[in-house]
């Protein structure tokens, strides 16, 4: 493996390590972790094309760099404007997208989304053999649209959703991108 390889593995590897531990932890991931993280893919990519293949080098690299934030970014965006995931999530794919390039990301969405499913099948067969069917659609299925939100005396709008996450979203990104990164360096070798 190349050394440019072995760098873009070993960062991306860690870089969704952090943000899965982080995020399982507290349920959030960080500003201070996926903008770093989208600098440093940026960083990369330009340094990468520019040695590799002087200013054409540069300018394809860059172009794959943006094609991949964009698509990890839009993809997620749609996704939180529905109400279907959390803003960490979104700058989270669009950091690795900038990192991996589009044909990776859009890889890394499709098999995170299978791990999601499986996952979310595993939540909650748990949750219905240790807490009832009853409990576990209070808490996890049960949708009250009258409680979305509620105008208080001083006309304020105050949002009241409860927030029903069955896992953190960073755990199914990092084994999909470990999975994603090992068939490619399983391909290639």
């Amino acid at each position: 493996m190349d050394p440019w390889s072995l760098t873009l593995v070993t960062v991306v590897s860690l870089f969704v390590l952090v943000g899965a531990i982080w995020d399982y932890r507290f349920k959030k991931l960080p500003n201070w972790l996926t903008v770093p993280g989208f600098a440093l893919g940026v960083v990369f990519h330009l340094v990468r094309g520019f040695m590799v293949g002087g200013w054409s080098g540069l300018g394809g690299e860059l172009l794959d760099c943006c094609g991949g934030f964009a698509t990890g970014f839009g993809i997620l965006l749609v996704m939180w404007l529905i109400g279907t995931g959390g803003a960490g999530d979104v700058k989270l794919m669009g950091a690795l997208g900038a990192w991996l390039g589009t044909s990776m990301i859009l890889k890394v969405f499709f098999v995170s989304t299978m791990f999601v499913v499986i996952g979310s099948i595993a939540v909650l067969a748990y949750a219905m053999i240790t807490a009832g069917m009853e409990r576990t659609k209070q808490r996890y299925l049960k949708n009250d649209p009258s409680a979305a939100k509620k105008k208080s005396a001083d006309g304020t709008v105050h949002d009241r959703r409860v927030h029903r996450r069955l896992m953190p979203y960073g755990v199914p990104v990092a084994l999909a991108t470990w999975v994603v990164l090992a068939w490619s360096l399983a391909v290639h070798v």
